[in-house]
């Protein structure tokens, strides 16, 4: 097994300014010396004194250029979000007393938002001040908006509240501000609001379309209903921006036919309500609906742009639809523009490795000709989706070898890997990795590493990785269950399910399944009926998952008429549910009703997956049904092309020697070793 030896970057980098030299090209080497590291080197104050002659990034000499010129230079480097250069100059200035106009402030600004680069937002505030210029109403507008952008609200409010006179634009940045920074924080987004109106500020539709995304952000229904009411009083529904906004808003609230009829009551659409329509669909997993609306916005005339590619590839991977995919493929080599761009070359990959074809999706990542740290991401999870989990492991190493460092997703991807592997060495130096740069404190690594300590066999390791987390989600809380569960320590997994509940979080579909399934192998059916009863009351008893693990659930405690009452109220049954309803039969020692219940699904036209053939087996197994299980064994393999597992093999063959069949079972013997 290759050994997965991540390399960390050296934390710190004692760099030295270039020496003096009068050859261009020296300065121009060691400059690219120190952008290497730049961001390990902490920003210089204003007031450190500068040598008479320092080598300034711009590779000429400041002192012979007017201060209007310097200017330009400054604006240069902030345009190309080369900041260290144009805040060297900056520095530079300073220390010989050369003010610097707001024009060329607003353009290091808009450096800052767009790296969203803190200390950097803080040094140009800073100078700002040094020059006089913190009143000035054009700049503070620009600096709310800064802060806002580097997420830093506290600041971003202190400028505010110095400002004299308040126009919708700083109140907007305001708005913004909370809007980026998401979950809740709409309630700070609406009492802004209201201190807007309160102040007699004339909104516009930004300030509008900044409350409406709030409300997206925190599935606030209610609220953004209330909204598009005022919205209609006050005679702005008639922008696009705005009916863009509620469209997106309804779809993120699960409102799918509001967000419908809004789109189709306006006449004339653009791409990017069409691009709304289409994300909404993907985000509420109506794939196919989402590629019917991408192919009626084409026949309308629009082209698809790099936001839309990069939401439906992903809806095609998830409904298999490789064709389609290559026809995608083929219109983004044509625009060439797109075929450059990475998060679209990333995209493709996961599209090709999710319908199956790793192939095509490995020839797409070697044939770019840049990569980063996302493609790499997207070639491993490619891996893992088609059972390449060693290769999986092995690309991190090479990723590093090419000189990317495996970011946050790339460690929550591969530790998975990990555990199924049972590679525990590898396990314990992606752990070292994930301290080492900062990354435990994030839920999805430590969910991660939880399952993966688990799988390994090290419960308590898992334990502890949960202890330690500070902010707790449900998935979290749900993966710290499935590692009781996994390891049999069903009554802690009962006990984690209970602290959620007295925590502020709620369980969601899959930690109700979870529980539901612990119900059954305890036998607790009073559980079991007040977990369904919250399932009722959250309304996801119609999730294939937990209705098929309520059926399990009853079937387990002996309540088989319950059992086949839920399964009978389920409206849009599927193979999870038949599957459900024959083990439950099969748990109560019903085996002849069970085998009668697997027919009835095949005669309705359902087909079994390998899972319910897996049951099937069992159930003829402790019955003796013999002939059946030889039927259905070749049916599986011919009829439905379903490929037997170990598991399909290791009950046929315990069926046949427990009848007595011991020739036939000796057969079975030696196909089952024929897959090793």
């Amino acid at each position: 097994m290759t050994s997965c030896n991540l390399i960390p970057l050296p934390s710190k980098t004692n760099l030295k300014h270039p020496p003096n030299s009068q050859d261009p090209r020296s300065f121009r080497t060691n400059n690219v010396n120190n952008l290497r590291f730049s961001r390990h080197i902490k920003q210089q104050s204003s007031s450190q004194k500068y040598p008479k002659h320092y080598n300034l990034p711009n590779l000429l000499s400041v002192h012979t250029k007017n201060p209007h010129a310097i200017y330009k230079d400054i604006q240069r480097f902030a345009h190309q979000n080369k900041l260290k250069e144009a805040l060297a100059i900056l520095d530079y200035l300073d220390h010989r007393g050369i003010p610097v106009n707001p024009t060329t402030f607003a353009s290091l600004i808009a450096a800052c938002v767009r790296l969203k680069s803190l200390s950097s937002a803080k040094i140009v505030h800073t100078h700002i001040r040094i020059n006089g210029l913190g009143n000035n109403e054009f700049l503070q507008t620009k600096i709310v908006n800064m802060y806002t952008a580097c997420g830093c609200i506290e600041d971003a409010k202190k400028v505010f509240d110095e400002m004299p006179v308040r126009s919708v634009y700083p109140w907007n940045a305001l708005l913004r501000g909370n809007v980026v920074l998401g979950g809740r924080k709409y309630r700070d987004v609406l009492g802004t609001f209201s201190d807007m109106r309160v102040s007699g500020v004339e909104l516009n539709v930004y300030s509008f379309s900044c409350l409406i995304k709030s409300f997206a952000g925190a599935s606030a229904l209610f609220q953004g209903l209330k909204t598009h009411g005022l919205l209609i009083k006050n005679g702005f529904l008639g922008s696009d921006i705005i009916r863009t906004s509620l469209i997106d808003m309804y779809f993120k609230c699960g409102k799918v036919r509001l967000a419908h009829r809004m789109f189709e009551e306006v006449e004339y659409r653009d791409v990017v309500m069409w691009g709304a329509m289409i994300a909404g669909f993907a985000h509420n997993r109506l794939q196919r609906e989402a590629l019917e609306y991408t192919r009626s916005m084409i026949k309308e005339g629009l082209e698809v742009n790099s936001v839309i590619l990069t939401t439906i590839l992903p809806a095609i991977g998830e409904v298999w639809a490789r064709k389609l995919g290559q026809e995608v493929h083929a219109y983004v080599i044509k625009t060439k523009e797109y075929s450059k761009q990475l998060f679209i070359q990333s995209a493709l990959v996961d599209m090709y490795s999710k319908c199956g074809d790793i192939v095509s999706g490995r020839k797409v990542f070697y044939g770019s000709k840049e990569r980063n740290a996302i493609s790499w991401t997207a070639l491993i999870s490619g891996y893992i989706l088609n059972g390449r989990l060693e290769q999986a492991l092995r690309s991190v190493v090479w990723m590093q070898q090419e000189g990317f460092k495996p970011d946050l997703v790339t460690v929550a991807t591969v530790l998975p890997v990990c555990g199924k592997l049972k590679v525990l060495k590898q396990g314990k130096e992606i752990h070292a990795y994930a301290v080492k740069n900062g990354f435990l404190p994030n839920a999805s690594v430590a969910t991660s590493l939880m399952m993966m300590y688990s799988k390994c066999g090290l419960l308590q390791y898992s334990s502890r990785v949960f202890a330690s987390m500070e902010k707790r989600n449900v998935i979290s809380w749900t993966a710290m269950m499935d590692s009781y569960i996994d390891s049999g320590c069903l009554e802690e997994a009962l006990a984690v399910f209970r602290s959620m509940q007295l925590s502020k979080h709620r369980a969601d579909s899959v930690a109700m399944g979870r529980i539901l399934s612990v119900c059954g192998k305890l036998g607790l059916l009073k559980l079991g009926r007040e977990v369904h009863g919250q399932i009722l009351k959250k309304d996801i008893a119609s999730v294939p998952f937990v209705s098929a693990e309520l059926v399990k659930m009853y079937g387990g405690c002996g309540a088989i008429d319950k059992s086949r009452i839920s399964f009978d109220a389920i409206a849009v049954k599927g193979s999870m549910t038949w599957t459900a309803i024959i083990e439950a039969y099969g748990l109560n020692g019903q085996y002849g009703e069970a085998i009668s219940v697997f027919k009835q699904m095949i005669s309705k036209g359902f087909n079994p997956n390998h899972f319910t053939f897996k049951v099937v087996f069992s159930i003829c197994e402790q019955a003796g049904f013999a002939d059946e299980g030889c039927q259905f064994f070749t049916m599986m393999t011919r009829k439905y092309k379903i490929k037997a597992s170990e598991d399909h093999y290791t009950s046929i063959i315990n069926l046949l020697y427990h009848v007595g069949r011991i020739e036939e079972a000796e057969k079975f013997v030696l196909l089952k070793q024929s897959l090793a």
